[in-house]
């Protein structure tokens, strides 16, 4: 194995980008047909970051039914590049990744047939089909064809049957397989993912010790945390599970991971608590992890990286920016929001659909005015004389905005959208237009709640099949309904206490808090239809809250 190659092996998944590649072709023989289009999607850590995508001149016709199946046409392939004019490129964007098709085997025959007619020698990278993995994870789809893998996992495929629509649904699949591997399976590694894919089918399961297998048989298919203990009843690792005992089944398996044995091969008895829903589950799995410090738990879950939007409160002229960074400073927090894109397009809405500034601490602490107030895109709060009152209703404006109320900031850009036309300023008008449809696209992303994070007052109903959580977020406090952990009902009191009028919250949000509202908010933003928000200034009482849930 080349330097190259082994150096990513080790690489831990989150750190990794996988290439994610699609040929749309003349034919099915690498040795015969030839390759019309490319389609590459570079991920990592969950995150599409970049993709690369190309018709190719194949040097021969295309057969009818290819072109009835992909809709691409020789009069499209005319003056497209030839393999050789690309392969540079495509051999750039793919280096230090691991490349990864949906039956691979196809897809990698035409990239080396080609590289072998360019005369350029191939890299050689570690490989990973999600067709071998489907295999393995989804053994109850009758077939793990792409489309029925896709429509398996309620993943939206557009632009089916051309390279990058295909490779585009190729890495949701596998970003929905790391995440599965990762919880059931503990794999961690790149070397780990291509073991796992390549064991062999037959699955057995070891004899166990007795107590340990007694402990197993009394587990629900239900969600909740599981823990393995040693001889000396100390926990030495703790999981969480959407089913405990289709997740615990995995540990006993003859050809599961070596971490997984190692930790059965060290445990006497096996431990277990129900929760509602997954999110109790997952919360109560990290406060578990740091109370017992496990020895088999190495690191806690890691996330995808989110982003947050930031209102810095110690100015009295406050800027909007984004962070990754959410924390109880005073501040006002916004999101959380999946992709560095979807921040940047949020600020640009705000820039051009509100008055607030964008210049830097060192441009405003000059006190002078810029040329944004000039074209009426700031109130100036940096002069002397300036109307902070101004300033003030702006920004009341964009927490509306954030909080998924976008009527302001759409009448204003159509106005001026409205404005620049009646003025033949048709290059304006036509920013004003892809602004609007900007803002019409990106809202519902950051509407997880309609208050910031940081001091929302709401009530949130969990739902997971017949089971629910009722969580209360309280000004930077947590609070969750029968939660074993916390010893006495503190859920209860607290909701009293608000409509009481007698909350007094002199005990500051803590560490254990920002976990928990980070363990919720990541939860929200990919189970949306799961939670029902109910803000506590909505409702006079706690019954006419419950009256309105119940409704």
């Amino acid at each position: 194995m080349k330097n190259n190659e082994a150096s990513l092996i080790n690489l831990n998944i989150e750190e990794a980008e996988f290439s994610v590649l699609d040929f749309e072709t003349t034919g099915t023989s690498a040795r015969f047909a030839r390759a019309i289009e490319v389609g590459i999607v570079k991920m990592k850590n969950g995150k599409i970051i970049d993709t690369y995508s190309s018709l190719i001149n194949p040097g021969s016709q295309i057969p009818y039914q290819i072109t009835l199946l992909t809709g691409i046409t020789n009069d499209d392939v005319l003056n497209a590049p030839y393999f050789e004019d690309i392969i540079d490129e495509i051999d750039f964007f793919i280096s230090g990744s691991i490349l990864v098709a949906h039956n691979l085997p196809f897809d990698l025959s035409f990239l080396k047939s080609e590289y072998l007619r360019a005369g350029k020698e191939m890299v050689e990278i570690p490989k990973v089909c999600t067709l071998k993995l489907a295999r393995k994870i989804y053994p109850e789809i009758p077939s793990k064809s792409l489309g029925n893998v896709v429509k398996f996992l309620k993943i939206k495929h557009r632009h089916i049957h051309r390279a990058l629509g295909d490779a585009s649904a190729t890495a949701k699949i596998l970003d929905k397989m790391l995440t599965q591997l990762q919880e059931e399976h503990h794999i961690d590694e790149v070397g780990q993912l291509i073991n796992f894919m390549n064991m062999p089918k037959q699955k057995s399961y070891r004899v166990l010790k007795k107590k340990l297998s007694n402990d197993y048989s009394s587990l629900p298919a239900k969600p909740g945390v599981y823990y393995f203990k040693d001889g000396n009843d100390k926990i030495i690792y703790v999981g969480k599970a959407k089913s405990l005992k289709e997740r615990v089944r995995n540990y006993f398996s003859s050809n599961t991971i070596r971490k997984a044995k190692k930790i059965v091969s060290s445990a006497s008895r096996l431990g277990y608590e129900e929760t509602n829903t997954e999110l109790t589950a997952l919360i109560t799995e990290s406060e578990l992890i740091k109370k017992h410090k496990p020895r088999f738990n190495t690191q806690l879950k890691k996330y995808g990286q989110s982003y947050f939007l930031k209102v810095d409160k110690s100015n009295h002229a406050p800027k909007i920016s984004s962070t990754t960074i959410f924390d109880f400073d005073g501040n006002d927090y916004f999101g959380p929001i999946s992709s560095r894109d979807s921040v940047r397009s949020i600020l640009e809405i705000i820039d051009k659909s509100f008055l607030l500034r964008e210049c830097s601490e060192r441009e405003f602490k000059k006190k002078k005015r810029c040329y944004l107030a000039d074209i009426e895109r700031c109130t100036a709060p940096c002069e002397v004389n300036s109307v902070q009152k101004e300033y003030s209703n702006e920004l009341a404006k964009v927490y509306e905005f954030l909080s998924g109320k976008n009527d302001s900031a759409l009448e204003r850009l159509l106005n001026r959208m409205k404005i620049f036309s009646e003025n033949e300023k048709y290059e304006e008008a036509a920013q004003m237009r892809d602004t609007i449809n900007l803002l019409l696209s990106q809202i519902k992303k950051t509407a997880i709640l309609a208050e910031p994070i940081n001091s929302a007052n709401v009530f949130i109903e969990v739902m997971d099949g017949n089971k629910k959580d009722y969580i209360l977020l309280l000004e930077g406090k947590l609070f969750i309904k029968d939660y074993q952990l916390d010893g006495s009902d503190l859920f209860d009191r607290a909701l009293d206490d608000y409509y009481d009028n007698t909350i007094n919250l002199i005990q500051k949000s803590d560490e254990k808090d920002l976990d928990r509202i980070k363990i919720l908010l990541n939860w929200m933003s990919n189970h949306m239809e799961n939670s029902r928000r109910f803000y506590l200034k909505n409702y006079q009482s706690k019954e006419e809250l419950f009256s309105k849930m119940t409704s």
